[in-house]
């Protein structure tokens, strides 16, 4: 696939360890474990987008030349069958030969490692601890919890955390630069909102809403991924709490049918608001709880015009709650 055609997301995909935008006391560890030969078998868990598959093919172009590469750095994904027989003999294979003409260890990459069955990782185990002479293991996954301790004991934990307006805004801005895209204050403020610390999806919304409309706006960027607009939620706070329920009902399933938004990406930002909007304690715990029923109700698959009665429902109450109050 040529250079144009690629996804932005593997086109600006990080090259070196130096072209990472986060996390650099993870990064100042790596670089020192790299630069005195002593890397351990590495553990990165976090949410999607962090950097983790980036970071470590960032160090495994660093530690092999490129005609190394193939021959020392053996990558799975979760899209690869990792169950117990590969562990047994792809993996097993791979870790026990030595390389003639290379030096130094070998590298395995065991990406979306918490996909792998309880019995591959137990294989795992013996398989990392036999061979540390000659090969590391970095697993990456985004849930700690599905990684077995025997696995997580032998390995070293870093912890990637979502990233920062300030941290995702400088790459953003460099990929705007070089594919001259045309974006506004409140375009970028959108994006960086929606990604919630991923950078992938970041790139992936900045790709999509440039290759749709001209400019990338406010307006733009909500309409092409589908979310509903920040207009659109305090209309609906609006009609829930100041309307009688018939109303408010009707202008809110005229709004989400008009746009086509989602009850659970409506719930998402209400919920935002019920914190900011200065509601009695009683009567926040109230809509905190209602919401949560709604969202676990949603979640199983029920029908989302009771789902939204039932919301309207709860902002009733609430305001005759703080009537009450009051």
């Amino acid at each position: 696939m040529s250079e144009l055609n690629l996804p932005w997301v593997e086109k600006y995909r990080p090259k070196s360890l130096d072209d990472l935008i986060s996390h650099e006391d993870i990064l100042k560890t790596i670089r020192r474990f790299m630069a005195e030969d002593r890397l351990p078998h590495l553990l990165f868990y976090g949410p999607p987008g962090t950097g983790k598959t980036s970071t470590i093919l960032a160090c495994a172009k660093q530690l092999y030349s490129v005609k190394e590469f193939n021959s020392m750095v053996l990558e799975l994904n979760a899209s690869d069958d990792r169950g117990i027989g590969i562990v047994r003999n792809q993996i097993l294979s791979f870790a026990s030969t030595r390389t003639i003409f290379n030096k130094g260890f070998k590298l395995i990459i065991l990406d979306e490692a918490d996909a792998m069955t309880k019995d591959a990782q137990n294989a795992l185990r013996r398989v990392m601890e036999k061979f540390t002479e000659n090969t590391r293991f970095c697993l990456i996954c985004n849930y700690l919890t599905k990684i077995i301790p025997a696995i997580q004991s032998r390995c070293t934990r870093f912890r990637f955390g979502p990233l920062s307006t300030d941290q995702m805004k400088p790459r953003l801005e460099h990929v705007i630069e070089q594919e001259s895209l045309k974006i506004t204050e409140d375009g970028m403020t959108a994006v960086v909102t929606l990604a919630c610390g991923d950078m992938r999806k970041a790139l992936n919304i900045l790709q999509s809403t440039s290759m749709a409309h001209d400019e990338v706006n406010e307006n733009t960027v909500y309409t092409c991924t589908g979310h509903p607009k920040k207009s659109d939620i305090e209309n609906i706070l609006e009609w829930m709490l100041n309307k009688d329920f018939t109303s408010a009902y009707r202008k809110v399933i005229a709004l989400k049918t008009e746009n086509g938004m989602a009850l659970q990406d409506i719930l998402l930002q209400v919920h935002i608001y019920v914190h900011r909007i200065d509601f009695p304690l009683d009567v926040r715990i109230l809509l905190l709880d209602k919401l949560a029923n709604i969202e676990e109700r949603l979640a199983a698959g029920t029908n989302e015009k009771i789902q939204t009665s039932s919301l309207i429902a709860a902002f009733q109450q609430a305001k005759n709650m703080t009537a009450a109050n009051a």
